[in-house]
């Protein structure tokens, strides 16, 4: 079995760069449900399987930071 990324405590910075205003519904959840909710908002959160799907679900609205 594949180790878990939660054991590794890998993170993932998302950045807003698109609005909701005018998206459907679901997409404006996805957004709140990563934390976000105005445009050039940063989040830091686990890198997981379930938070790699909301940011594909939105990856027209947000963007990965890399961290130097």
């Amino acid at each position: 079995m594949a180790k878990s990324s939660k054991a590794s405590g890998a993170t993932v910075t998302v950045e807003q760069t698109g609005s909701p205003i005018r998206r459907p519904k679901d997409q404006r959840a996805t957004l709140v449900g990563l934390g976000l909710n105005k445009m050039g908002r940063r989040r830091t959160l686990e890198d997981t399987p379930e938070v790699r799907g909301m940011i594909r679900k939105v990856s027209h609205l947000v963007r990965v930071v890399e961290d130097a």
